[in-house]
């Protein structure tokens, strides 16, 4: 019998939970767990993040460059196959969403290549998407 895979559980803080609602459940498409009045359980792609009503902790300070951006040091996501990603770049694109870093292929035929974008969710909190052609490259040196 195989092992069942761990999830994770991410906590993070947001200055409106019907933003967040909007956001996470709407615009990204992560079904909604349990709630009260001041927190709110997603299903973030089979995993639990769970958005607290705690708006003087929003936002994002501090960048690091990483292939010639700014990335975001706080950030969270997922990674995707890469038709999942292309489909939600365009989701986004068509949102009008504002990329802290646009949709593109970091790496570039070096190992570890990867599809990637960052964007800030309503609360100014920092999410990365990124895909691999070949998953097996996802801690490739």
């Amino acid at each position: 019998m195989t092992a069942p895979q761990p999830l994770f559980h991410l906590a993070f803080p947001v200055r409106d939970l019907a933003e967040a609602r909007a956001f996470y459940g709407g615009l990204l498409g992560c079904p909604e767990g349990r709630s009260s009045d001041a927190w709110v359980d997603f299903d973030f792609h089979g995993h639990q993040i769970v958005a607290h009503l705690a708006p003087e902790e929003c936002g994002h300070r501090e960048h690091s460059p990483v292939d010639g951006h700014d990335v975001p040091v706080r950030h969270f996501g997922a990674i995707l196959t890469l038709p999942e990603w292309h489909a939600l770049a365009d989701r986004l694109k068509a949102a009008g969403t504002r990329f802290v870093i646009e949709p593109y292929v970091r790496f570039k035929g070096e190992p570890g290549e990867q599809a990637t974008m960052f964007f800030l969710d309503p609360s100014g909190n920092a999410l990365e998407f990124k895909a691999f052609a070949d998953r097996s490259q996802v801690f490739a040196k």
